[in-house]
């Protein structure tokens, strides 16, 4: 009979990753604030775009972000729609979780894997659409 093995005490590991993780995110956002990406080079460019011509789904992101950041939103909207609808269904999300567990309800897990393939074919159907000479008002 094999033993079992001992279980891992939990540390705050994880709670200095979260800080961590926080920190960089904020330290980026106001890089994006502060940088305009449409008139700055320090961004990277997209290589998708680079060797192909085409725009993938995160084309015009990092545009869209600063616009948001600076409370344009048509232009957000404009520079990457899917990022922007996203981008508010994640926070619509959050604010539901965060309410649950201030509330005490239980909580499944934030993203359950049922919504990524949905997600996925909206990202695909999107690429495909701003690429068409017929939706160019889906280009950045």
């Amino acid at each position: 009979m094999k033993a079992v093995p001992p279980k891992i005490p939990r540390t705050s590991n994880g709670l200095f990753a979260g800080i961590l993780l926080a920190a960089t995110a904020v330290g980026l956002i106001v890089v994006v604030f502060f940088f305009n990406p449409a008139t700055h080079p320090i961004y990277p460019v997209c290589q998708f775009h680079r060797l192909t011509g085409l725009n993938c789904p995160g084309c015009g992101m990092t545009r869209a972000l600063h616009a948001l950041l600076h409370a344009n939103v048509a232009t957000a909207l404009r520079d990457n729609a899917l990022f922007v609808l996203t981008l508010g269904a994640g926070f619509l999300r959050a604010a539901w979780y965060g309410w649950n567990r201030l509330n005490g309800q239980p909580n499944r897990e934030f993203f359950p894997m049922k919504f990524l393939w949905p997600l996925l074919t909206v990202a695909l159907v999107f690429t495909v659409l701003r690429n068409l000479p017929a939706f160019k008002f889906l280009d950045p």
